[in-house]
């Protein structure tokens, strides 16, 4: 499990600083994810690779993502996370944009490494108003 959550930190850091590269090197390159933003589903890293350059350029004043209440699950050569992550971005003027988000992330243990094979970020919706529910607190 150490080599698990070790791969979570270091996808975490490259995110926050916005190292694309090294976000993408801890998916395979089979990913499926279902993200909360824009696409429904998107297949392959090339694909993803474009949607994470997207968000990023969203984020024009730094990326904020933490992971919350982690746990790791394992069997074999898969591994099932979970956890909720405060994440957004620093608007203009230091503002924080930021949200709570719920994840769970699949791993598979393939060619020596742990890699991400499936990732979904979600967040709660109110059914009356069709909207997302952003400030909902852990």
């Amino acid at each position: 499990m150490n080599a698990i959550k070790a791969v979570l930190d270091s996808w975490q850091q490259a995110v926050v600083d916005e190292n694309l590269d090294r976000i993408m090197s801890h998916y395979s390159d089979d990913i499926v994810s279902f993200d909360a933003v824009k696409a429904l589903h998107i297949v392959g890293k090339a694909d993803y690779t474009d949607h994470w350059k997207y968000c990023m350029e969203l984020c024009g004043g730094g990326i904020i993502m933490e992971i919350h209440q982690l746990a790791i699950h394992t069997s074999g050569d898969l591994a099932l996370c979970h956890y909720l992550s405060r994440c957004g971005s620093v608007q203009d003027f230091g503002k924080e944009n930021i949200g709570w988000m719920r994840a769970t992330v699949c791993m598979r243990h393939q060619n020596g490494e742990w890699k991400i094979a499936h990732e979904h970020y979600s967040s709660p919706f109110d059914p009356e108003s069709g909207k997302a529910i952003f400030d909902a607190q852990p």
